[in-house]
Parts: structure tokens; C-alpha cells; sequence
């Protein structure tokens, strides 16, 4: 454990001292925030964020989330604040703290109800908001219990700074990126998708191995408004 804990600081550090990584993280951090701050300007005004039917399943929960009052609200405020903390290179840390747990459960959200809008774009930002917070490793590493003192690693000074480029850096996270693009359509090839209206999900149906079951799922979606997994079951008995 000591080991593998010494070789991340090691790549840590040196990471910090590239400037094409450090450039990277800034756009990160410009993107993140473009991502929350209109979505939860939204929100802090009082409009529903989508025009998805409630029949939807993450048109049903936006819509429940829409009339929790003050708490809609909130998350809107989390989302611009966290948002501006990114954008100012001192408060960047604390910007994504607060924004993990948000874009986590976003993520997560997308996945439960197989929603189109945001399957991919989830995923992404919350490996940028990862990226970040490995980035400021070395303000948040005192938290953890492994930390010790021997740990400490030395400021990084600006003309310590490498332009060398980041050659494995840059495959590695294309790779991931790769990997999770193909994911995703996979996911779409072989799950039952309920798309975001009743056409594009009876479109789906015509290259479905059972259309008729298939047509069967997308009529108890969106024209009877049950639950995702209700429908799943209906599919299944129709096969």
C-alpha cells in the first residue's frame, strides 16, 4: 500500500510540474463549470431544467424534483456555486468537492433510468471532476489516513515548470475515453433504451430482435407512465 501510495505522489508531482497537464486542468474547470452554472441558474429561478414528459422516467423524477420547493432550489444553488469556486484558481479545490457529489448522483441517475441526455456526458464529467481532485492531491491528501509527514511533497516552483509533452498522459486518457464512448454504445446496442419520446423508441423497435415486445416497453413508458422497471417486466413477459 505505501508503495503504490509513494508512486502516485511521485506521477503527482510530476504531473504538476507540466505545463500542457496543468492547461488541461484548466479546461476541465472551464467546462465542469459551464456544465453546472446554467443548469443550476435554472434551477435558482424556478424553471423545470427539461421538457421531457412526466411519463418519462427521469421526466417523472425531474418533475417530482421540480416541486420540492427550496430544495430544487438548493441543488441549483450547489451547482452555480460550486460552478464559480471552479473558475477562481484559489477556490478551484473547494469548487470540486462540492461538485462531485452532485455530478455523482447525476451519473448514477442517468444509468438507473437509461436516459440519453446525459449517458455519456455524465461519465465524462465526473472523471474530469476525478482528474481535478487528483490534481489538488496535495491540498486534500491530509485527510486521509495514509497520510504521514514523510509524504510532503515541495511546493512546485514556476521555473521548475516542463513543457515536455505528456505523451502517455494524453493516450491513457484518450484510451479512457475510448473505452467509455464504446460503453455506452454498447448499452444502447443491447439494453432496452426508453429514449426520450415514444417515436424514437418505437423507431428503435424495428431492428429489435421481438419488435412487438419491444413495442410493448415503449408503450408502457410513455403512454402509461410506469415505472422502468415495471416495463422491463412487460417486455419480458411479452417475449
Amino acid at each position: 500500500m505505501h508503495h503504490l501510495i509513494t508512486r502516485f505522489e511521485r506521477a503527482h508531482k510530476k504531473a504538476r510540474h507540466n505545463i500542457w497537464i496543468g492547461w488541461f486542468a484548466i479546461f476541465c474547470r472551464i467546462v465542469l463549470a459551464i456544465g453546472f452554472i446554467p443548469a443550476g441558474f435554472t434551477k435558482i429561478i424556478g424553471e423545470r431544467f427539461t421538457a421531457l414528459p412526466d411519463m418519462h422516467p427521469m421526466g417523472s423524477y425531474l418533475t417530482a424534483l421540480f416541486h420540492t420547493g427550496y430544495y430544487y432550489t438548493a441543488i441549483g444553488v450547489a451547482q452555480v456555486l460550486a460552478g464559480v469556486l471552479l473558475l477562481i484558481p484559489r477556490t478551484a479545490t473547494l469548487g470540486a468537492l462540492l461538485y462531485f457529489p452532485v455530478i455523482l448522483n447525476i451519473a448514477l441517475l442517468s444509468f438507473s433510468v437509461r436516459f440519453d441526455g446525459s449517458l455519456l456526458s455524465s461519465p465524462l464529467m465526473l472523471l474530469a471532476n476525478i482528474f481535478l481532485l487528483c490534481w489538488d492531491y496535495h491540498k486534500l491528501k491530509f485527510i486521509f489516513p495514509w497520510y504521514h509527514k514523510t509524504s510532503t511533497e515541495n511546493l512546485i516552483v514556476a521555473n521548475e515548470k516542463t513543457k515536455h509533452f505528456p505523451w502517455r498522459f494524453v493516450v491513457g486518457s484518450f484510451m479512457v475515453f475510448v473505452v467509455i464512448v464504446g460503453f455506452i454504445v454498447v448499452i444502447n446496442k443491447t439494453l432496452l433504451m426508453p429514449r426520450n419520446s415514444i417515436s424514437d423508441c418505437q423507431q428503435d423497435c424495428m431492428n429489435a430482435t421481438n419488435p412487438e415486445a419491444c413495442l410493448v416497453f415503449c408503450d408502457c413508458v410513455h403512454n402509461n407512465g410506469s415505472p422502468l422497471n415495471e416495463c422491463l417486466e412487460c417486455y419480458e413477459k411479452s417475449l
